[in-house]
């Protein structure tokens, strides 16, 4: 039998995959995984044929085609994400969990679908995605210490710092090579005391995380806010943890950073406010490359002559967000 895991490289995919591996663990399994904007990992094992296959954190929308040739070709498949999906295809060898809500990700849908036998991960991944209130109900549940519970949301936004870039390169650490490091451990506290994993990356978001100190709000329309960030590795590092920093700095506030890209697109990411979390999926999909979920989305490669037209659309979309509670 041939296994083949396919997961976002981000704090969710990888740690949603390796709740699943843990409860169903097998010998040997491929891995394709790249970084987060890479949602088109279809692609890479479209012709495979008679294999067991996972795939998590990976829009099934932007993967359609894909996966009915997968289903076509024979294969087995377990599906579990979180972003839109559309009409789901009807077979009888996809098993399919897929919840496209603002309260949840990947990694709490595998610990339901698991049976919370690894809840630990289960709040790294939701901490990765922003679910701070959802991870700390699940801490506090399991009657975590405030220093384990740090320790988790640590790993949690360390590994979603990882997962952005235009290229691996930008990255520290290889995705695949963050989830092999984590599958020995069944319990992430162990995991945060026994690796340099940790250290390297806390230094690199330190140091990444200090360029933005300088950069200004471009937006004029507050509560919300725009940045734009330089064609730079740091930049492109930043962009997911600058977002959710920023909208829980502002909580009333839709937040769009906006990072030049070598070829002169631009690729942005979206906050709703989290006083409201939806419609940034909608927004983004109304552009080029565009697509994520209902509080947090965003654009690859927006040309740059859509700007204007995406900076007004980003308004009209959120303009009626309510107050802060």
């Amino acid at each position: 039998m041939t296994y083949i895991d396919v997961f976002n490289g981000d704090a969710d995919g990888i740690c949603a995959l390796h709740q699943l591996r843990l409860a169903d663990p097998v010998e040997k399994a491929t891995l394709i995984t790249g970084v987060k904007r890479d949602i088109a990992l279809l692609r890479r094992v479209k012709e495979t044929k008679d294999c067991t296959i996972i795939i998590v954190d990976v829009s099934l929308d932007k993967n359609r085609e894909e996966l009915v040739k997968l289903l076509d070709n024979g294969n087995r498949i377990l599906y579990v994400d979180h972003h839109f999906a559309g009409e789901i295809p009807q077979c009888a060898t996809l098993e399919h969990h897929i919840e496209a809500s603002a309260k949840t990700c990947s990694s709490l849908i595998a610990n339901t679908l698991i049976k919370e036998q690894y809840p630990k991960w289960a709040i790294c991944g939701a901490y990765g995605d922003n679910l701070n209130e959802q991870a700390e109900q699940l801490a506090q549940g399991l009657g975590l210490a405030s220093e384990e519970q740090k320790k988790l949301k640590e790993i949690g936004e360390l590994f979603n710092y990882n997962g952005y870039g235009s290229e691996i390169e930008d990255l520290h650490f290889h995705p695949a090579e963050l989830y092999r490091a984590i599958k020995p451990f069944s319990d992430p506290l162990e995991f945060h005391a026994s690796t340099e994993i940790i250290d390297h990356l806390r230094e690199g978001y330190a140091s990444d995380m200090a360029q933005t100190v300088k950069l200004k709000d471009v937006s004029g329309k507050p509560p919300h806010r725009i940045y734009m960030l330089p064609a730079a590795p740091w930049a492109r590092r930043v962009v997911g943890v600058f977002s959710n920093r920023m909208a829980r700095e502002k909580k009333d506030g839709a937040h769009a950073i906006i990072v030049n890209n070598d070829d002169g697109s631009m690729q942005i990411s979206v906050r709703a406010p989290l006083t409201a979390k939806k419609n940034a999926d909608t927004l983004c999909r109304q552009f080029p490359t565009g697509g994520g979920r209902a509080a947090a989305a965003g654009i690859n490669k927006l040309p740059a002559s859509m700007l204007d037209d995406f900076i007004d659309a980003f308004h009209q979309t959120f303009e009626q967000a309510p107050p802060a509670r």
